[in-house]
């Protein structure tokens, strides 16, 4: 009885926290839909009524509330624009979604005495979004940032 000693070439396994980012990749662009879309209801909202939100409390950065409105309005279009582009596979939104889920933990942060829970929220979907963005590994060890 012989054996058979060629050898078959199988495919690479992904490893857990690759197939973890990869998963999180579509995640984080339909997160960025969706964050984007409240966004912009939350920037409508801000526009409409200068009373809808109520201040918690003192704090350093003061801005009237129809500013926060335009603020979240325009920040809620590009970041459901970059959301969009990371469901597509571009290397556009994906940059674009780094940087947007940067920036808008910035937002939030300074957003925190009209909305602390949504703030903290949001903030830490952003985060995730980095994450799962930063970390997959479909693009090559050579394109990540």
């Amino acid at each position: 009885m012989s054996q058979n000693t060629t050898s078959r070439k199988t495919a690479p396994q992904p490893s857990t926290a690759g197939a973890w980012a990869s998963g999180g990749t579509l995640f984080a662009g339909v997160l960025m839909l969706v964050t984007g879309f409240m966004d912009v209801f939350q920037g409508i909202a801000g526009i409409a009524e200068d009373d809808v939100y109520a201040r918690v409390g003192d704090y350093v950065f003061k801005f009237n509330l129809t500013t926060w409105g335009w603020i979240h309005l325009v920040l809620g279009v590009i970041v459901a624009i970059a959301g969009y582009g990371i469901l597509k596979g571009a290397e556009w939104g994906r940059v674009a979604g780094i940087s947007l889920a940067s920036l808008n933990v910035l937002f939030h942060f300074l957003f925190l005495p009209y909305q602390p829970w949504w703030a903290l929220f949001s903030m830490a979907i952003s985060i995730f979004v980095i994450w799962a963005l930063a970390t997959d590994e479909a693009y090559g060890p050579d394109e990540r940032f």
